[in-house]
């Protein structure tokens, strides 16, 4: 736990840590009258669950991650669970419990995977525990959810701001190195080359530099630069080509 706390206190830089602090920054400090949900949303590999876990921690947030097997009655057992509530036998008494809650603890409501809540029909509780809590509720989600909710307009009328997560930049490489790679140094041509065949990702650019790190203890090195790396070759997230295999 320790180890993990630690991990999630160090990616603050990250571009995509910081848009979505200053978003529910921005929900939680609105004007009155003004509504209470907003959406995060990127493709997936930007960091968006990253995000969630420090925005979680430093806002003392509720937080969820939707599955695609949950029922609406587990999505609010889930959310009891998280704020220390045992389940009532209804569903309707459950939002009631946990509307209750946030509203007294003005903590705000991070529900990540939130597309599965609309594939599954369930956006409708979310709105209920906003509309009965006035609690900050941010959904975080892939690209298409913010076209995912124009369907709900009861919904996608409440929301104060969709924030897009971006892409991995030479900012976001140069410190998940001094996590992913402590010790070692990387010129700047192979951080760019490392950017570009990560495809921007977050998750690929933190895969690629532990590529590095094992590349650097496996020849003792203390710094690795672009021609030492050579053809050693990245992951790009690409499907291999299929293989011939001789009878």
């Amino acid at each position: 736990m320790t180890e993990e706390r630690t991990l999630y206190n160090t990616v603050a830089p990250l571009r995509n840590v910081g848009a979505l602090v200053e978003l529910i920054d921005r929900v939680q400090k609105r004007g009155f009258g003004l509504p209470g949900m907003a959406t995060f949303y990127g493709p997936s590999g930007y960091g968006k669950t990253t995000a969630a876990v420090y925005a979680a921690n430093r806002y003392r947030a509720y937080t969820v991650q939707v599955k695609s097997a949950w029922t609406a009655k587990k999505l609010c057992s889930a959310i009891l669970q998280d704020l220390g509530i045992p389940a009532a036998r209804t569903i309707a008494d459950m939002i009631d419990d946990i509307s209750g809650e946030i509203a007294k603890s003005g903590r705000p409501l991070i529900i990540d995977e939130a597309d599965q809540l609309v594939s599954r029909n369930m956006i409708e509780i979310v709105r209920d525990i906003y509309e009965s809590s006035g609690a900050t509720v941010i959904l975080i989600g892939e690209e298409l959810l913010p076209q995912k909710l124009q369907k709900w307009e009861r919904v996608h009328g409440r929301m104060l701001d969709w924030v897009p997560a971006q892409p991995g930049d030479i900012g976001d490489v140069r410190h998940l190195a001094r996590i992913y790679c402590a010790g070692i140094t990387l010129d700047d041509d192979l951080q760019a080359y490392l950017l570009k065949e990560s495809n921007a990702s977050i998750r690929r650019i933190c895969i690629n530099l532990d590529r590095v790190r094992e590349f650097a203890l496996t020849n003792s090195l203390t710094s690795v630069t672009r021609s030492q790396w050579g053809k050693a070759g990245f992951f790009t997230g690409h499907a291999p080509a299929p293989r011939r295999i001789s009878a």
